[in-house]
């Protein structure tokens, strides 16, 4: 069996290629109908047959990556705030006198917590990553050398030395912080696979990160996922539907979908378009 692989969220979903009519760029230009289904996203025409939209990252994860991808970029804005915050603290400390009372262990503050814990499967990322240990630990390590050498030397010569040691060790994270959010979002180049019952005609279109690779499986490489789903955990009708095994990759497993199986959007025609200047009328 001929399956291509595709990426949702931290998920490997697979489809079969005979259930795939075409993959396209996603622009965002849908047309919108009044639906209670959270992961339908809108109409977008298939060679003029007006086709409907599920975003599989809601299907699957309950969030849509773009979502999950904005919180990230959020929680690292608010974690370089901390630092800046931490490090007028210090200063102030260092000028007035006042006791230090944010965290020297970078283990400890809030992004160091944080850090030490997340993962992600985007190589690049974990790239821009590796490099934030160093200045990180650097930096909180500005603390404890600082205020020791406060009871030696002049407090001129302090202040000048937290200048220099900030200007050199903070704007390296800033710019990792940056390089971090730029990453999250250049990675997100969502595609819409247009999906067939009968290899003519369209049946749905699924939003997925992007495309991974092709593979050859065998029957019995694909298990069951009787066992796992009726024991332990819940999945909810609709997921638990369109599931059809577990496909054992090198360091993970690949979920095979079938998409005839996903959605039965035929209440979908009972609404009426919303036109939009994107994609206009039916």
């Amino acid at each position: 069996m001929d399956l291509i692989n595709f990426r949702v969220g931290q998920k490997t979903i697979s489809l079969k290629i005979l259930d795939i009519l075409l993959t396209e760029r996603y622009e965002g230009n849908l047309t919108s109908l009044p639906n209670e289904n959270k992961s339908f996203i809108g109409v977008k025409d298939y060679m003029e047959t007006p086709t409907p939209i599920f975003d599989l990252g809601i299907v699957l994860n309950n969030h849509s990556t773009k979502e999950t991808n904005s919180e990230l970029s959020d929680l690292l804005v608010e974690r370089e705030k901390d630092h800046l915050d931490w490090l007028d603290a210090l200063e102030n400390s260092l000028v007035t006198g006042a006791p230090f009372t944010k965290a020297t262990d970078p283990d400890k503050c809030a992004f160091g917590r944080w850090y030490n814990n997340f993962e992600t499967d985007n190589e690049d990322l974990q790239s821009i990553l590796a490099k934030f240990d160093k200045p990180h630990r650097e930096l909180h390590a500005m603390a404890g050398e600082l205020l020791e050498l406060q009871k030696s030397q002049s407090h001129d010569k302090v202040i000048s030395l937290f200048a220099e040691k900030k200007r050199q060790t903070f704007n390296q994270l800033i710019r990792l912080f940056e390089s971090a959010r730029e990453q999250i979002i250049l990675d997100y180049k969502p595609i819409i696979i247009f999906t067939t019952k009968d290899g003519v005609t369209p049946h749905i279109g699924l939003l997925v990160d992007k495309v991974e690779d092709n593979i050859n499986v065998k029957k019995e490489d694909i298990k069951p996922l009787d066992q796992l789903t009726s024991v332990g955990f819940d999945v909810d009708p609709q997921t638990k539907n369109m599931m059809r095994g577990l496909i054992k990759m090198k360091h993970k497993h690949s979920l095979l979908l079938d998409p005839s199986a996903i959605f039965r959007p035929e209440h979908l025609m009972r609404h009426e378009a919303e036109e939009t200047e994107e994609y206009g009328l039916f």
